[in-house]
């Protein structure tokens, strides 16, 4: 076996090796460093920021939390009933003709409003009119031959009075004469039965409401047995609204309509606005058992006629009125682990979290049954940094704030973030009033304007052109 003998370097080579080593080693220290001291930084930043946002240990406990505050108040709450129902005619009524015949005429248009008695159509009436005449004819016919029985039988009891004629003859006229009246009155009743089948030839609105679309032209031969008739006249003014109700309300809904008249109304399209008020007519006999619910009926007025059959609305039931209850803006109560709550106010402006039992609340009032005072104030706003016993700031809502409608363009200079910073409140208001001021200044020096912006012309008339 060979062996390489060792070569041993120089005093000078060894050193120049040692050296870069030893760079090498204080380059790679000097970037891991600065890595992880990087890194420790933006943590520590970032942890910092989210203790300060939350309120936590980077918070200062000395400064008081701003918040809003509200006074309790007190007022009627009415009372109600939320349900979901269709719109319905109060009365619906299909019109067939009475008699059959050729249809000579048509008095309506599709869509009109009708009274009750208005002729819709008619009907060819020579026939029927033939017949009435026929009866009335047969009629006097017959009270012509009653006339001269009479006398007949007159003279048969005189006869018979003086012993002259026989009684049976007086006897047998007057069942004569009996008999004729009554053949007189059979006349009279197909007098009437003509007259009314001559009526049937005009065919009358027998309610008020409004026409539909017509179902025979005119000059038709129309039958008494026809299924689909002349006209569906609908009646919208009162209309009715049929909606249910869980069957856990049936108790409280007879027990108010067992006091009085219960209010309903109707909201519209928003389901905000309440378009129309009625009244309660009905309660059904029967829960439906497929779906646990009660039925009722309203009746509204529909005066605008913004109600329509078919239309399904929003509806709601004034059960009760609550009287002189406290009242306060439903961002006053929260909600905690063990139920609801409020921050009351203190003189010293300490908020005091209070259970407190809510009647009943909607997004804007809650009713509070018990757990605040009229002397009291409750938080309303600003709950984020807000914990048992921390001290307030009470500020005002004066002001309200005015959305953009649009978003602002963003400023390049270096005060940009400065001023948005300090743009929150009042001053931040006014120094985004004194930036659009300036833009609106500098627009003209772009345009190279030295002097004052030119004045707006007047409305009406035409601007005036620069010499």
């Amino acid at each position: 076996m060979l062996f390489k003998p060792e070569v041993k370097d120089d005093p000078k080579t060894a050193r120049k090796r040692v050296v870069r080593g030893i760079g090498r080693r204080m380059v790679s220290l000097s970037i891991t460093l600065l890595i992880l001291g990087g890194l420790g930084y933006l943590g520590w930043n970032a942890f910092q920021q989210k203790q300060t946002g939350r309120g936590g240990p980077g918070a200062r406990p000395d400064l008081p939390v701003p918040v809003l505050a509200a006074m309790p108040r007190t007022q009627d709450v009415p009372v109600y009933l939320d349900a979901v129902g269709s719109v319905r005619a109060l009365n619906t009524v299909t019109v067939r003709a009475q008699v059959d015949g050729k249809l000579i005429k048509v008095n309506f248009v599709e869509g009109q409003d009708v009274k009750q008695g208005d002729v819709l159509a008619e009907i060819d009436p020579v026939i029927y009119q033939a017949q009435y005449d026929q009866a009335v004819a047969k009629k006097a016919q017959d009270e012509a031959l009653l006339a001269n029985q009479k006398l007949d039988l007159a003279r048969y009891q005189q006869l018979a009075a003086s012993n002259a004629g026989s009684k049976q003859q007086a006897d047998t006229q007057r069942a004569v004469v009996a008999q004729q009246e009554a053949l007189v009155q059979a006349d009279q009743a197909a007098i009437d039965n003509a007259k009314a089948m001559l009526g049937y030839t005009k065919v009358i609105a027998p309610l008020s409401g409004r026409a539909g679309l017509r179902q025979v032209d005119q000059g038709n031969i129309i039958r008494a047995s026809d299924v689909t008739g002349l006209v569906i006249i609908t009646q919208l003014q009162p209309i009715a609204v049929q909606f249910s109700l869980p069957q856990q309300q049936i108790v409280r809904v007879n027990a108010a309509a067992a006091k009085g008249v219960l209010a309903v109304d109707v909201f519209g399209n928003d389901g905000v606005t309440v378009i129309d008020t009625g009244t309660l007519k009905g309660i059904d006999n029967q829960v439906d058992p497929t779906t646990g619910t009660l039925k009722l009926k309203a009746e509204f007025p529909n005066s605008k006629f913004q109600l329509w059959p078919g239309q399904f609305v929003n509806v709601r039931l004034k059960v009760e009125t609550l009287e002189k209850a406290i009242v306060v803006p439903s961002s006053a109560v929260q909600r905690g682990p063990v139920g609801t709550f409020s921050y009351v106010i203190g003189p010293d402006n300490v908020a005091t979290a209070k259970p407190v039992v809510v009647t009943q609340q909607n997004e804007h009032d809650a009713v509070i049954a018990s757990g605040l005072s009229i002397s009291d104030r409750v938080v309303t706003t600003g709950f984020a940094n807000l914990s048992d016993g921390a001290k307030v700031l009470v500020g005002t809502d004066d002001r309200a704030p005015t959305a953009d409608l649009a978003p602002r363009k963003r400023s390049r200079s270096p005060d940009a973030k400065g001023d948005s910073k300090a743009g929150s409140g009042k001053e931040g208001q006014a120094n985004d009033d004194e930036r659009r001021g300036k833009r609106e200044r500098g627009e003209g020096d772009q345009k190279g304007q030295t002097g004052p912006a030119p004045a707006e012309p007047a409305r009406g008339g035409a601007a005036k052109s620069q010499p």
